[in-house]
């Protein structure tokens, strides 16, 4: 066509023809757009089961959007408060609090506008939170020694380990969806304890349904004793006694698919830290910071401190315990010391009794700790208490004051909102002859679980709430 055109205004048409005819084309096609309300074009969260690691969702919308009209029109029921960010046609939702479990909820859109003012077709998304659950050790009947998930929100509760081991303990992966736990054949008494094996328990989602059961590590050559488990869920690390050679007391690490591999680590209280990569180990007057790879050099070492009580949730801060042996006047006291990465170590409080368990806050704001004051030092016997220390202040909370102590286990909930924790009961029995005993070596006869609901921090006026559960079990652990 362009070669007909020889002449310079014959050529001239053509082109402003061309132009034209693009331009139409642009506009019908902006027009059969614009013609089309503004919408919603994902919702990252939408019929998807969500838990505690999840901080945030996203929108995304097909174009851009009037930021004011969206804060002021999304509603989520029920509640959830959080800040709004923005990056193009993508909003971002950051959680101020982790979600409440074992709720259904409503995202709605209405009425907002695009930046020309056009308004928003009404978009609906529903999600839930993870059901509330927790898992527990049984302590009578068929249920003794044997490794139990209660669904709090379904009501359902189910026997998860088999009849011929006995469980002595256990941790979730962070998924929530495997159990790592360490049990012997049941009928081997007390010695039960220096012949654990290694196990891992995959659920189902269904928890009606029997889960998977694997052998991770047996325990012929060595003993196994105390061990945890990274956050990304890659590696365990477990203390071994070779039987052989009762001095060869070291670490171990096991991966996936991998041998164990001693790590030439001197055993001691040990915590493997938020981050998967770094473990916390009582050294002598000290406990090091150490890469998990063998034959590590402390990457720190804290003299100040003996014992390890707890990470918080993203890493960046630890408590610890200091006996105080380096003061005379303070010999007989125990100093409980928050310390982060940024250089801060504070003591948060000092005292004559034991500092037993401290957990952090899902906003790592404040610790959640049970503690013993010492009524009558002749005998030495302790009081236990739970209290609620704010980091930022130091003002201590007291919860509740219980009337004996017996080897009590703690977990708080991913949510933050509930405490659990058992009561046992110990003494002899000819009926039991298996090796279900305390840390102190103790036959365990029973055992009640119990859930603490602390005060709402945006409630000064509430005061804490104690439910006995009709559950007989010890070491009580929620699920993430």
């Amino acid at each position: 066509m362009f070669k007909l055109a020889k002449e310079p205004i014959d050529r001239s048409a053509l082109v402003i023809i061309f132009i034209l005819s693009l331009l139409m084309a642009l506009l019908i096609s902006f027009g059969k757009i614009y013609s089309v309300a503004p919408k919603v074009e994902d919702f990252s969260w939408k019929s998807k089961e969500i838990g505690s690691h999840d901080i945030a969702f996203i929108l995304t919308f097909d174009r851009l959007i009037n930021h004011e009209s969206v804060v002021k029109n999304l509603k989520i029921s029920p509640p959830l408060l959080g800040k709004f960010s923005w990056a193009g046609r993508r909003m971002a939702f950051t959680l101020d609090n982790p979600i409440p479990y074992g709720e259904n909820f409503q995202l709605t859109l209405q009425a907002a506008t695009d930046i020309h003012g056009q308004k928003i077709q009404s978009f609906v998304g529903n999600f839930k939170s993870r059901d509330s659950a927790f898992a527990y050790i049984g302590t009578i009947g068929q249920e003794r020694g044997r490794l139990i998930l209660y669904d709090v929100t379904q009501k359902q509760k189910v026997i998860i380990t088999p009849r011929n081991l006995e469980v002595s303990q256990f941790k979730f992966y962070s998924s929530g969806d495997k159990i790592l736990f360490e049990a012997a054949q049941k009928d081997n008494g007390i010695g039960s304890v220096r012949n654990l094996n290694l196990y891992r328990l995959t659920l189902d989602a269904d928890i009606q349904k029997p889960p998977i059961l694997e052998l991770l590590l047996d325990s012929k050559e060595y003993q196994n004793n105390d061990f945890d488990l990274s956050q990304d869920g890659k590696n365990i690390i477990i203390e071994r006694v070779q039987r052989q050679n009762a001095s060869n007391f070291d670490l171990w690490s096991l991966k996936d698919g991998e041998k164990p591999e001693s790590l030439k680590i001197p055993s001691g209280q040990f915590m493997i830290a938020p981050d998967s990569q770094t473990l916390a180990v009582a050294q002598g007057q000290g406990v090091g910071i150490l890469p998990l790879t063998k034959d590590a050099k402390p990457l720190d070492f804290l003299p100040k401190f003996g014992q390890i009580l707890n990470f918080s949730p993203d890493g960046r801060a630890a408590v610890f315990i200091n006996f105080n042996q380096d003061k005379k006047n303070l010999s007989f006291l125990r100093s409980l010391y928050y310390v982060n990465n940024s250089g801060v170590s504070k003591e948060l409080l000092r005292l004559s009794g034991s500092i037993l368990n401290c957990q952090f806050n899902p906003q790592s704001t404040a610790l959640y700790c049970l503690l013993t004051k010492v009524t009558n030092e002749a005998s030495y016997q302790e009081i236990p208490y739970f209290v609620r220390i704010d980091i930022k202040t130091a003002k201590i909370t007291p919860l509740i004051t219980l009337p004996s102590y017996e080897d009590i286990g703690l977990s708080l909930a991913p949510d933050g909102l509930a405490i659990l924790f058992d009561q046992v009961k110990v003494g002899e029995t000819g009926n039991i002859k298996d090796g279900l005993i305390t840390n102190a070596g103790e036959k365990i006869i029973d055992s009640h679980l119990w859930l603490l609901i602390p005060p709402f921090d945006s409630d000064p006026q509430s005061k804490s709430q104690l439910q006995k559960l009709p559950i007989n079990g010890v070491r009580p652990q929620w699920k993430p």
